[in-house]
Parts: structure tokens; C-alpha cells; sequence
């Protein structure tokens, strides 16, 4: 991977992204820099890539990551001639994580063979009029195969929702050298209940899509765990919570069981989290 996105990073959503003007976001993107981050990934983000100049004009090394592009809406055609538009103004700058979204989303457009589309869309990625080379790419994966792809075809891989332990599993299945790129929530609050109340709503969410819940079986939980939200051991091991310290011994974790690079989502009560957490978290992580 020519990309360096460092150990640590920094992880939005595209409509959170989306609503900062390009000031406000070159602003940002340069005080997390300075705080220590490497890379900002944006999730949901458009295949075109809106934000990413912003994003790398202010900056001096840091790097944009997508997480992801949709592989069943956005046509590889625009995601290469977008990367290439990108790394054209700020080479080796940009890192392009691609996947399948989720069945319940995208039912219509032939799900049922997601592993397939991958390769395919892939396939158009190294074969467009201007093609995207394979080690400033990566996948979304959780299980086995395509964790094994994403090895095999790509830099390596960005897994979402996911503990320590599935780290340690992907690491087994990618082998040494493919990249490592866990997403990881953070609830800053120390009281359990509070820190609980704020981080359930966002697991709740993930517990109709098919793929999240068969990861979160393989990892051994069940459908009492599932039930209401999610239980407090799930919420626990999902988002990490607490002070500083707390939330940097999951980020260890992570690190410990192979991850090269651990990205934080920040959760807060207020529905747009203060951008100036991240900047604390990674002043204090970073150091």
C-alpha cells in the first residue's frame, strides 16, 4: 500500500461530512492532523468522492479513506475516474475501500451473490480506462472469503462493527502484510448507564442486517444478546466507553491482535458529535 493512513484514524458518516462546508471541513481535517490521526474515513460516501479535496487541500500528509463505496451504486467507472482525480492533486493520498452494503439495502440489485460482485466490481476497477491500482484499494470484510479477497486483491481490509477478537481472527485469515483497518465506536462517558443509553441506539441499528448479525454469532453471541436493542455484553464489546484510558485499552487491544490501524467513531448524545472529541481522543491515543 503506497497510502500511509498511520495507526490511527478518524470515522464519519457522509452525511455528517457532508453538512460542514469545504472551510469548515479543511478546518477540521487540519486539526486532526495535528491531534495525531493519519486518516479520516468517510462511510456511505458517493463514488465521485465530494469531500475528499477539502479534505487534502488543508492537510499535509493526512489521508482520505472511503468506508466505503457501494459496489451496487456507485459504477466503478465513476469511482476510478474520481480516484484518479483525487491522486492526480494529492498522490498516494487517497485509499479506496469498496463493498456490498448490506442485503436488506440493496435487495433489488441481485444481492444474493454479494462475494461475486465483489470480484466483478474489482474486476472493473483494474480494467477501467484508467485503472485503480490494487494496493491504494480495499474491501470491506468480515468474514472468512472475503477477508481472504481482500488479501488476495486489494491492500487489505476495513472491517466495521466488529471486537478485538474478530481482529485477532482476520489477521489469522489475511496472514502478515495486507492492511488491517478495524472501525471501532467510542462513547466518551464514564457512567455505565449513561455511556450504554448513548451507544444502543447505534448497535440496535445494525442487529436487522444479516451480515452483521451471522459476524456477531460467529464471534459467539446470540439471539438473547440481539434482543432489545442489544444486550450490555454486546453494547461492551461493540463501543468502547469511558475515559481516555479506557477507550485507548481497546484501541490497544485492537493493535495487539493485529490491527494496523484502529478509525473512531465518535457516538455523543447530541445528534452531530463535537469535532473537538476527536481532537482530545487523539491528542491523548496519539501521544
Amino acid at each position: 500500500m503506497t497510502v500511509n493512513i498511520g495507526r490511527l484514524g478518524v470515522w464519519v458518516t457522509s452525511r455528517l461530512i457532508d453538512a460542514w462546508s469545504p472551510e469548515k471541513l479543511g478546518e477540521i481535517a487540519a486539526d486532526w492532523e495535528r491531534a495525531g490521526y493519519g486518516a479520516v474515513w468517510v462511510g456511505g460516501v458517493r463514488g465521485d468522492l465530494p469531500t475528499a479535496e477539502p479534505v487534502l487541500a488543508a492537510t499535509d500528509h493526512f489521508a482520505y479513506a472511503t468506508g466505503i463505496v457501494n459496489v451496487w451504486t456507485q459504477p466503478a467507472e465513476v469511482a476510478a475516474a474520481a480516484y484518479h482525480r483525487v491522486d492526480a492533486a494529492y498522490p498516494d493520498r487517497l485509499l479506496l475501500g469498496v463493498g456490498a452494503g448490506h442485503r436488506e439495502a440493496n435487495a433489488g440489485q441481485g444481492y444474493q451473490k454479494p462475494y461475486e460482485k465483489l470480484v466483478e466490481y474489482l474486476d472493473e476497477l483494474a480494467n477501467a480506462s484508467k485503472p485503480v491500482p490494487a494496493e491504494n484499494t480495499a474491501l470491506a470484510a468480515l468474514g472468512p472469503k472475503v477477508l481472504a479477497l481482500a488479501g488476495r486483491r486489494t491492500a487489505g481490509a476495513h472491517p466495521y462493527l466488529t471486537t478485538p477478537e474478530h481482529t485477532r481472527r482476520a489477521r489469522e485469515v489475511l496472514g502478515d502484510g495486507p492492511l488491517l483497518a478495524p472501525e471501532q465506536k467510542v462513547v466518551v462517558e464514564t457512567d455505565p448507564a449513561k455511556a450504554r443509553a448513548i451507544a444502543r441506539p447505534t448497535v440496535a441499528r445494525y442487529l436487522g442486517l444479516a451480515n452483521y448479525v451471522a459476524n456477531l454469532r460467529r464471534l459467539g453471541f446470540t439471539d438473547d444478546d440481539f434482543a432489545d436493542g442489544g444486550s450490555d455484553r454486546l453494547v461492551d464489546a461493540l463501543v468502547a466507553w469511558g475515559d481516555v484510558d479506557a477507550i485507548g485499552a481497546r484501541v490497544r487491544a485492537h493493535h495487539d491482535a493485529g490491527a494496523d490501524h484502529v478509525c473512531l467513531q465518535l457516538l455523543s448524545e447530541a445528534p452531530s458529535p463535537d469535532p473537538r472529541l476527536w481532537r482530545e481522543l487523539g491528542e491523548a491515543l496519539a501521544g
